[in-house]
């Protein structure tokens, strides 16, 4: 699987391309198998408020009929009671969300998800206490997958801090493993989630270049361009 990830913590900042609203969002999730998406407030920020998240689940999914899932990330709310709150207050439920292990609250975030019967995605951060936190939680066994997330942005040492970091995870309570990367790191781990046959994902939330350095201008361009290099490393994987 490669999900598609529309836009993160980016902003206006980072480009018009850049889908900033519900319609720009669905507009760019098309023709993805899997999203994962930031739902804005109006001034760009990352939000949990149902008032945001509502009307971006329900305009993804007027164009495109597939998994979507959003960030539970507690810069969009940084108190843990609160973004507690915020998900039990959501009306129209996604298929899933990411939960970061290392940040406070994060099992009991997950479990409250799950009681919503919303998917967990497990975010494993490397260089933090995610992965170890993660190996003893009893809600390892029920997530819907793990992202093993490489923060390592530099082209040369991003795919050894990979190998570390799924080093790390061990088994990941026997849960399907989604490995990426950011910025400089990001094609150089998604070619070796190709020869691992792991899931990746791959969009503008990762990187805002194509693979030889050039400004992507959108999404589609940014999967396309992602399926040919997790192509190539299934292919050295089969070789």
């Amino acid at each position: 699987m490669v999900q598609v990830c529309v836009n993160g913590t980016r902003g206006a900042g980072d480009g018009a391309f850049v889908p900033l609203s519900p319609g720009d969002m669905a507009e760019s999730a098309a023709g993805a198998s899997d999203i994962h998406v930031h739902p804005k407030s109006p001034c760009g920020d990352d939000t949990l408020s149902p008032k945001a998240l509502t009307p971006t689940l329900e305009a993804i999914r007027a164009r495109v009929r597939v998994p979507v899932g959003v960030t539970t990330g507690a810069w969009a709310e940084p108190d843990p009671a609160a973004r507690l709150e915020r998900v039990r207050s959501w009306t129209v439920l996604p298929d899933h969300a990411s939960v970061n292990w290392h940040e406070p609250g994060a099992e009991e975030l997950a479990a409250a998800l799950l009681d919503r019967g919303i998917g967990v995605e497990a975010g494993i951060w490397s260089g933090t206490e995610g992965a170890a936190r993660f190996a003893t939680s009893p809600l390892g066994p029920r997530v819907l997958r793990v992202l093993a997330e490489v923060m390592d942005t530099s082209p040369d040492t991003a795919e050894k801090s990979a190998h570390a970091l799924l080093s790390d995870l061990g088994t990941a309570h026997g849960r399907p493993v989604l490995l990426h990367g950011m910025d400089g790191g990001t094609w150089p781990v998604l070619r070796l989630a190709g020869r691992l046959g792991l899931a990746t994902r791959i969009g503008l939330e990762d990187t805002l270049l194509l693979p030889d350095g050039e400004l992507a201008m959108s999404n589609g361009q940014l999967v396309a361009h992602g399926l040919v290099q997790y192509q190539h490393g299934q292919a050295r994987r089969s070789s």
